[in-house]
């Protein structure tokens, strides 16, 4: 039983560094000038704690092997040569080194990092993105255009956009970790920051504020597009649901009698915004704020049983006969 608790607690170790490995979540790999900056701040303040680290541990050396060549006990009363330098060690290195150390890198985060991360005016970009954080979901808004999504910011390649973020509920924290340093959603208050793609991806985002029980699937993705196809995209994101009722007409019947209720699809009469705006959902490439693919069978398991999926989510499970769980995804997927 010991040999085992032990072989746990080396196990202990490995498995958070190997939890930090892989995906694109990653803020040491930066995909923005923004990003570089802080993960050049990282670094150097890395590298001066190891440097304050191998100092500490250096002088805890050298004083064990002076103890040991002096002995213990003996006429301790009497000053050896050199015996007060210790003190010019301990006041230099212990307290006028660490302040200027801690005064360099306040300096340099607040003037070359902290001020080069801040959103810009709305009048000095082309660009603005209203983000509103639910529980457990991201709402998406392009202020000047009927453009709504839910989960998926769309933006130009190399082009500022000033993001401002609002909560409809509770404390949330928007990061988009290879674009951004974080930003709070705060009841009230609108925050803003600004995100630039160095290149064409996608960059997943977290909620970095424990926001209730599913704030770990509270993601969203940044989809930075050549500005040409995001002109197209937006364009098509503000249209109404092109030939919503002609299309699947069973599914939209069954969609306007048990999901109209909570949600909205433009052009037809369901108008709620408890939920998401389905309007355009067959575009997305996720459901449930990243949780799973947006596939028929994935959508279909997502309205018949979401609690299995995001357990605590706001969205009830909704029995359906089989039939018409078919006609209902079939309409869906028809709104691209």
């Amino acid at each position: 039983m010991r040999w085992k608790s032990r072989r746990l607690l080396l196990l202990l170790p490995v498995s958070l560094l190997v939890g930090g490995c892989g995906g694109n979540q990653n803020s040491l790999a930066p995909k923005s000038h923004q990003a570089s900056d802080i993960a050049s701040l990282f670094w150097w303040m890395m590298g001066i704690a190891w440097f304050g680290l191998g100092l500490v541990v250096l002088l805890l050396v050298l004083a064990w092997k002076r103890r040991n060549r002096r002995g213990i006990g003996g006429d301790t009363n009497e000053p050896k040569p050199g015996e007060h330098t210790g003190w010019f060690v301990v006041v230099g290195g212990g307290i006028v080194l660490p302040i200027v150390l801690i005064a360099a890198l306040f300096f340099v985060s607040d003037i070359f990092v902290i001020r080069t991360t801040e959103a810009p005016a709305a009048s000095a970009t082309k660009l603005t993105v209203l983000v509103i954080g639910h529980q457990f979901w991201w709402e998406v808004r392009y202020p000047g255009t009927k453009a709504v999504t839910a989960n998926e910011i769309h933006i130009p390649v190399r082009t500022p956009v000033r993001v401002e973020v609002q909560t409809a509920d509770v404390i949330h924290s928007f990061w988009v970790p290879e674009l951004n340093r974080k930003i709070d959603t705060i009841p009230g208050r609108t925050n803003a920051i600004e995100l630039y793609a160095d290149a064409v991806g996608v960059y997943r985002g977290q909620c970095a504020e424990f926001c209730g029980l599913q704030h770990a699937k509270m993601a969203l993705e940044v989809i930075a597009q050549p500005p040409a196809a995001f002109q197209a995209w937006l364009s098509n994101e503000a249209a109404p649901a092109t030939g919503s009722t002609g299309a699947a007409p069973a599914g939209l019947g069954v969609f306007l009698d048990k999901c109209s209720s909570c949600h909205t699809i433009r052009g037809t009469p369901a108008t709620s915004d408890v939920g998401p705006d389905l309007t355009h959902l067959a575009s997305r490439s996720t459901l449930a704020a990243v949780t799973i693919p947006n596939t028929p069978e994935y959508l279909a398991g997502w309205i018949t049983d979401s609690q299995s999926v995001k357990p605590g989510n706001q969205m009830p499970d909704i029995p359906l006969p089989r039939q018409q769980l078919q006609e209902l995804v079939a309409y869906l997927e028809t709104l691209k």
